[in-house]
């Protein structure tokens, strides 16, 4: 395990930004995670040659999602803030960012995965948000799915909580690709795809495209974030369901 919870390089010359989550197995967005991402993307966001950022992971999995400790009353407002700031970072980024996903992408590990360009992904892969399960709704997710894939496959992921494996997330448009070695995949795309670009040009492209996205999810972030604080947090079930997660106990739901 390294003192960060990110290691920062740069690869091909400059052009590539690989940035790698270092706290495996679970890889939790937690406050730290999101800092180190957040302040490595905008240290590196007007360097006029990059073409590209990487995101992966060490260990087996993504991520098994955000710290549920730091959803609780009295700290999940600015942990929205936090994550939903990086999200929308990403979301209008100059250059693509690619994710490779090994293992369990889950809850706030999707939400950032999400909010990347382009998504690269292991066999094994599962992609989740399984909020639902402990009585609350991931607010990034909500906006980001609706806009990567079907609503219909949205909706289904967000209301149950199940995951798809990572040959439903390419059916349903959430995954780009599936390869044995999704960093190498990435990797690949990048040096075909992205790297031969003129790195100007490539940030218009980038902007042009994904505008729309870019205001709409931003609009519907600070509605959703305002639910769950506001409605969401003031219900039983919800802060019995993030309690009875930590205290390794089942929660039977009052529905109030």
């Amino acid at each position: 395990m390294t003192d960060s919870p990110l290691t920062v390089e740069h690869d091909r010359d400059g052009r590539l930004l690989r940035l790698r989550l270092a706290r495996p197995k679970a890889n939790i967005v937690d406050a730290a995670m999101i800092a180190a991402l957040d302040a490595a993307l905008a240290g590196a966001a007007d360097e006029a040659h990059l073409h590209g950022v990487l995101l992966e992971h060490e260990g087996p999995h993504f991520s098994f999602g955000a710290s549920v400790e730091e959803h609780l009353p009295g700290r999940c407002a600015g942990m929205l803030t936090a994550l939903h700031g990086l999200v929308l970072r990403m979301l209008d980024y100059p250059v693509p960012i690619l994710v490779a996903i090994g293992g369990q992408c889950l809850g706030g590990g999707l939400e950032v995965a999400a909010s990347g360009h382009l998504l690269f992904a292991g066999p094994e892969a599962r992609l989740g948000q399984p909020e639902i399960s402990l009585a609350v709704f991931a607010p990034a997710g909500s906006c980001l799915l609706p806009e990567r894939m079907p609503r219909a496959i949205a909706e289904d992921m967000l209301f149950s909580g199940r995951s798809l494996d990572a040959g439903q997330a390419r059916a349903a448009g959430l995954v780009n690709a599936v390869s044995d070695d999704p960093v190498g995949a990435a990797l690949a795309y990048f040096d075909e795809h992205l790297a031969p670009h003129s790195a100007a040009s490539l940030r218009v492209a980038v902007r042009a495209a994904r505008a729309d996205m870019v205001r709409r999810v931003r609009a519907r972030l600070s509605e959703v974030e305002e639910l769950y604080l506001s409605d969401l947090m003031s219900t039983h079930d919800a802060v019995a369901g993030l309690t009875g997660f930590l205290e390794k106990q089942p929660t039977a739901w009052e529905d109030r």
